[in-house]
């Protein structure tokens, strides 16, 4: 059973089906903290210090995911354990009882911890532990009264093992799709290039060769003619070679022909002074080895962002912000101090010209990256456009980090 990388989970503003064990988690630590202080025991008040220390390690190990690791993670969990164990064992056999539906949440974390093997071991152990409570609780081994919450228990797990291969069948037809329409989208670019070289230097060419021929046939018996026809195509070529670098410039911004994506950037916000907007440009992070396409993709859609947030969203102040921190991706912001808009009620950015949010989106999307806003009125605009620095990456792809 493969794990998932949790801070997908955590950073999700809304509700979701994988936030609901930390729900359940939060819930039964909340419900027995409001027990204990209920029956005002002295034993009880003893306990809720490490109430409050499982709940407060249970969401701070979520947000501290990534920098746990692969070593940590494990400390973390069996902590977890720990302090589960000592609670339920220390509260009286009526208040423990309640916390042995802890061994849902605590199950799943094991799931998307763990490979296959480890994850069914750790679920095993938990099981143990849950039988051991009942029993504690109710004060012999009975049966009926065991089996439930280990059911549950292994019912959730086989639950959520379905849901992570059903979500597997989704990022594989999603990523199918992405393929699919990038492959359509160089298909389409190649048809608008040849098109273009049609109709400008095929049909300019062709029309050169056959002034050239007259003036071969006429270079004998007319030689002033056949001159002319020859300073004809010259002034053709020099028109060919015009059209050529146009096309050129059209697939590759000048400004990437010779540096790279955060000198480009840093250029563009330096162009930007004559504007009353205050550009200003920062990298962070050690630069990545961007192919051409990509490079161009960030640096046409900070164009767009830029030069909206200066001209439309009446700013003062422009931060640009170029973020290579994470190894597989890269990450350009656009941040402004201007009169924002509501995101939810405007499907571009004001004053689109095709170069805010729809055309950034799509110009990122196919090649496996991303384009979000945060803004309200009054509140300034945040942009964030992101690609991935390889082969495009499918947003909660199982990780065993």
């Amino acid at each position: 059973m493969p794990a998932i990388a949790v801070p997908e989970v955590v950073r999700r503003s809304r509700l979701s089906p994988g936030r609901l064990p930390d729900l359940v988690f939060l819930t039964v630590v909340i419900g027995g903290l409001i027990r204990l202080v209920d029956h005002n025991s002295a034993l009880c008040w003893i306990v809720v210090p490490p109430t409050v220390l499982l709940a407060v390690g249970y969401v701070g190990g979520l947000a501290l995911w990534a920098r746990l690791g692969r070593r940590g993670r494990p400390v973390w969990l069996g902590t977890l354990l720990g302090l589960w164990c000592w609670i339920s064992w220390a509260v009286p056999a009526g208040l423990g009882i309640g916390y042995t539906w802890l061994a849902v949440p605590l199950a799943i974390l094991a799931l998307r911890m763990f490979g296959e093997r480890a994850a069914l071991a750790a679920v095993g152990v938990i099981t143990a532990l849950v039988v051991l409570f009942v029993a504690r609780a109710t004060g012999t081994f009975d049966i009926e009264r065991v089996v439930p919450p280990a059911a549950a228990v292994w019912a959730t797990v086989a639950l959520y093992g379905r849901q992570q291969r059903i979500l597997g069948e989704l990022r594989r037809t999603r990523e199918e799709l992405a393929r699919g329409q990038r492959e359509a989208g160089r298909l389409a670019e190649r048809a608008r290039i040849a098109r273009d070289l049609h109709d400008t230097l095929a049909q300019e060419l062709a029309g050169s060769r056959m002034l050239l021929q007259a003036a071969d046939r006429d270079w004998d018996r007319r030689p002033d003619l056949a001159r002319t026809q020859v300073r004809a195509v010259a002034d053709a070529l020099g028109a060919h070679l015009a059209e050529t670098r146009t096309i050129i410039r059209d697939l590759t911004p000048p400004a990437l022909e010779h540096d790279d994506l955060g000198t480009a950037l840093r250029s563009l916000c330096a162009r930007r002074t004559s504007t009353p907007a205050h550009v200003v440009f920062r990298a962070e992070g050690r630069p990545a080895a961007l192919t051409a396409e990509r490079a161009a993709a960030l640096l046409r859609v900070a164009q767009g962002l830029v030069a909206n947030a200066c001209e439309h969203a009446r700013a003062r102040h422009v931060w640009v912000t170029l973020d290579h921190r994470e190894r597989t991706m890269v990450t350009v912001e656009v941040r402004d101090d201007g009169v924002g808009f509501d995101t939810a009620a405007a499907p571009a950015l004001p004053g689109d010209r095709g170069h805010g949010l729809s055309a950034g989106r799509e110009r990122l999307g196919a090649l496996g990256g991303s384009l979000t806003l945060d803004s309200a009125p009054g509140r300034g605009t945040l942009a964030r456009a992101t690609l991935p620095v390889g082969a495009p990456a499918l947003a909660g792809r199982a990780s065993g980090r």
